[in-house]
């Protein structure tokens, strides 16, 4: 599931492969830009923020949002595709390099103007050099009632944290995701841990968060559902947080509001 950290990578991926290129080809598969070509234009940037990414060629920011399922590959001249075809939605070519982004939940072209707009309503980026946690504090704190699980995934808070991260955070910090954020005994120590805990995997290529590489033992509580705690045994449940509370595994979009939670660890309510 790609959250900050994912991006951050691919970012970073995408830099290697056309910062500062004269792009050779483009291609938009999606109708609103189908004519656009912009070979000719140098990559002058690549950047993330939070789950957003930017890249600039020339005086237009191609701006990206991976969502649920997408990402973006960097290949060489001829290399086969990792992904269908049917699911690229822009391809760039520089000289040696070629970038696709595939099945992108957001594609748009905007002005070198307009780009800063799109994030302009977003808390600060848990992966910039310039993380500022007395904003996200602030910010968290301006609504004291509200769930600790749904404060950490809204992205006008602080941006990077998806539904991975905000399970293994409250875990790790013993807390019922519906802890009201005024009763969260240090909200400075979890947003240190959120930062540290983004920051120790945007390098990595598999996600962990117990300091355990090894396959299947990455993770705490994240998709671990029937399977017991790995520090009192109890076995952990899935949950679906909402606003008013815990709601049915049925209900719509219930993936993008699924938490995973130790009972006995985190003290959570039924």
């Amino acid at each position: 599931m790609p959250e900050g950290d994912t991006v951050y990578r691919a970012a970073t991926n995408l830099r290697a492969a056309l910062d500062q290129k004269v792009l050779t080809r483009t291609q938009f598969r999606v109708d609103k830009y189908a004519n656009l070509n912009f070979a000719g234009l140098r990559i002058s940037r690549v950047w993330p923020h939070g789950k957003h990414l930017f890249i600039q060629a020339g005086d237009h920011v191609i701006h990206s949002h991976l969502k649920m399922e997408g990402a973006w590959h960097t290949y060489k001249p001829g290399e086969k595709w990792r992904k269908p075809g049917w699911q690229a939605r822009v391809v760039l070519e520089a000289d040696g390099s070629q970038a696709v982004g595939f099945s992108l939940g957001i594609l748009s072209v905007l002005s070198a103007a307009e780009a800063p707009s799109v994030t302009a309503h977003l808390g600060p980026d848990l992966l910039s050099d310039n993380w500022d946690a007395a904003t996200a504090r602030d910010r968290i704190g301006s609504a004291p009632e509200r769930a600790i699980g749904m404060a950490l995934l809204d992205q006008r808070n602080l941006a990077g944290i998806g539904n991975v991260y905000r399970s293994e955070l409250c875990f790790l910090r013993g807390l019922d995701p519906l802890t009201p954020t005024s009763e969260v005994a240090d909200l400075d120590g979890l947003l240190d841990l959120s930062r540290r805990m983004l920051w120790a995997n945007k390098d990595r290529t598999q996600r962990c968060t117990t300091g355990n590489l090894r396959r299947g033992q990455e993770l705490w509580v994240y998709g671990r559902e029937r399977n017991p705690c790995r520090r009192c045994g109890t076995l952990i449940e899935r949950r679906i947080i909402s606003e008013s509370g815990y709601q049915s595994i049925s209900v719509p979009n219930a993936d993008e509001r699924l938490v995973y939670v130790c009972p006995r660890c985190q003290h959570v309510r039924s």
